[in-house]
């Protein structure tokens, strides 16, 4: 019996569904009234719109402060080890870059901004509390440096 329960436990364990809180029509409903899951258990109306709950008390300052701000904003420089500049970024409120006064598509990718300039990638991190994390690498050359914001 013992040799039949274990395979089949362990098998069941590897096998596993995910699982997922909420639904994409859920999620909708949360984003356009402005609500969170726990909002929500206090009284928040994801039926109403966000100017509405907004009215009646109920903000979410993290949603609404991502959605009218970003932390990329700014003039950065790209410093080789030496110190030479290899590059100046420049990132607007709408999260566009531009590197040497030459538009590059950028995307946020596990918490940070990313984007090209031939084969030179950048990389900032959008948490600000992190120092010396932002740099760059030439995947051409093998070299890498840091960015830093003016």
């Amino acid at each position: 019996m013992k040799r039949i329960i274990l395979p089949v436990l362990a098998t069941l364990m590897w096998v596993q569904f995910p699982a997922y809180a909420i639904n994409d029509k859920y999620r909708k409903q949360l984003e356009q009234s402005g609500c969170t899951q726990v909002s929500e258990t206090q009284g928040c109306d994801i039926h109403k719109s966000r100017a509405e709950n907004a009215k009646a008390g109920f903000t979410n300052a993290a949603a609404d402060s991502a959605h009218t701000q970003t932390p990329y904003v700014g003039q950065w420089v790209a410093k080789s080890d030496a110190g030479a500049t290899v590059a100046t970024i420049r990132i607007d409120a709408k999260e566009q870059v531009w590197v040497n006064g030459k538009r590059v598509n950028a995307q946020r990718t596990d918490g940070t901004l990313q984007f090209r300039q031939g084969k030179v990638t950048f990389t900032i991190q959008g948490d600000r509390r992190l120092q010396n994390e932002d740099y760059w690498t030439d995947s051409d050359a093998g070299t890498k440096g840091s960015i830093q914001i003016e």
